[in-house]
Parts: structure tokens; C-alpha cells; sequence
């Protein structure tokens, strides 16, 4: 582990440099206290472009014909 990563602990919305915390409350490791910074954002963004890939997913076999959309 490298004093130079950084993560962000989501119990306490901190940014750490190093692990300091249990590894199931931390997102990371990230090489910028910025990058940590911005974690949950791209967690949300991440999980924004799972749900439309899963909302693409799901019409895999629509039909013309096919109304139950």
C-alpha cells in the first residue's frame, strides 16, 4: 500500500491518504485527493449508465409488431 493513493471512506464522506479505514467502506484506491474527491459522483454516474444499458438490455427482442413496451 503507497502513502501516495488516496480513497474515499463512504461511512464518513472523508478523503484518506493511505487505507486508514476497513477496505468495505472504501472506494479507491485513486492517485489525487481530487480523484477521491469526485467518487460518488462517478459511482452515480456509473450507476446511471448501468441502469440505461439494463433499460437497453431488457428490449432486446422488441418487435415492430411487439407492443408490451
Amino acid at each position: 500500500m503507497s502513502e501516495k493513493e488516496f480513497w474515499y471512506n463512504t461511512r464518513t464522506g472523508q478523503v484518506e491518504q493511505g487505507a486508514q479505514s476497513d477496505w468495505s467502506q472504501l472506494l479507491g484506491p485513486y492517485g489525487s485527493r481530487e480523484e477521491a474527491e469526485g467518487a460518488m459522483a462517478k459511482v452515480a454516474a456509473n450507476n446511471e449508465a448501468a441502469d440505461a444499458a439494463d433499460d437497453e438490455d431488457s428490449k432486446w427482442d422488441n418487435r415492430p409488431g411487439n407492443d408490451a413496451d
